[in-house]
């Protein structure tokens, strides 16, 4: 589930990005900037897109049902995805068109000087709001570069915010420099060349979190931290000879499926497996907590190479 740092997050991007919305559709009703509308469009999307992750976190929590019967885990990566479309469609689809039309209808912007002040106001409050996700990010990156820590990342609340709040403020310059060139220059047309900016950054900034939202949402493994530390602990067991294979699926942030195929030796008595079997899923329960269902299969190597062989013969006749 995703975590109260990610709850954290979302409110201050809600809170700031609701402020800023209204100032900005002040602002572009006053003075005619298209730069101007498509920043107020933008917050807008922006705030619809916290309600939906803050959606997402709320369902995502439903305890498993006969439906369902992994739970409900996996509906944050949906609603983040959903996040990534409207930015695209919506955030830079209209900052786009309004580009485009004032480019082609260029008109001059009336009491430039609201814009200003607004700009600035909403810099304030996206840069506070930009501040509190990269904080929280950096809890969970580590030593990685930015972007090796966003893929890695299982949990897509804070990176999501992240972005959207960079693609903000990156765009609040864009706006400002559009605004400013069509006011002390005389360069209509600059108004509407910021706003066509503003969508391509929207739509960029969209493209990125649907790449990312993508791997989760149809699965992606367990770090690679989680893999060897199983991996030590069974291979601490001596009755394990060998493990045929172990996988992992990312339910949600800090939900975890893992199965692993062991190989035991022949001379154990089956009380003795199922002791063994209930000690490893304690100790790797205790040192990893984000798994939360873990299933052992008992198979021999050899028969374990037979059924991965057939595996194999039937995807090949059916690919």
């Amino acid at each position: 589930m995703a975590t109260h740092s990610s709850k954290k997050v979302i409110y201050a991007a809600l809170a700031g990005n609701g402020l800023i919305a209204v100032t900005k559709f002040a602002a572009a009703t006053v003075t005619g900037s298209s730069a101007m509308l498509s920043e107020a469009v933008h917050s807008v999307v922006d705030t619809g897109n916290q309600g939906l992750l803050l959606h997402g976190i709320r369902r995502s929590r439903r305890p498993a049902d006969a439906k369902h019967p992994f739970g409900y885990g996996s509906e944050i990566y949906f609603w983040s995805f959903v996040v990534a479309i409207l930015i695209f469609g919506l955030g830079a689809g209209v900052s786009i068109y309004e580009g485009v039309q004032k480019l082609l209808h260029p008109h001059p912007i009336t009491s430039p000087y609201i814009n200003y002040i607004v700009l600035a106001l909403a810099m304030v409050f996206e840069a506070a709001a930009w501040w509190v996700a990269y904080k929280e990010f950096g809890k969970i990156r580590g030593n990685f570069g930015l972007f090796e820590a966003v893929r890695r990342s299982k949990d897509p609340t804070v990176f999501t915010v992240l972005f959207e709040d960079s693609a903000a403020m990156l765009g609040l310059f864009v706006a400002a420099i559009g605004i400013f060139c069509a006011d002390a220059f005389g360069v209509i047309w600059a108004d509407g060349a910021a706003s066509l900016v503003i969508g391509l950054i929207l739509a960029g900034t969209a493209a990125l979190l649907a790449y990312e939202t993508k791997g989760l949402l149809i699965g992606e493994a367990a770090g690679k931290e989680l893999v060897e530390g199983v991996t030590l602990i069974v291979g601490h067991v001596g009755s394990v000879r060998n493990v045929n294979e172990l996988r992992t699926l990312h339910m949600a942030p800090n939900d975890v499926l893992l199965a692993l195929s062991l190989d035991f030796r022949d001379d154990l008595s089956a009380g003795h497996v199922e002791e063994t079997i209930h000690r490893l899923e304690r100790d790797i329960k205790a040192r990893f907590p984000e798994v939360k269902r873990l299933y052992i299969e008992i198979q021999s190597q050899q028969d374990h190479h037979r059924a991965a062989a057939v595996e194999r013969r039937a995807a090949l006749k059916n690919g």
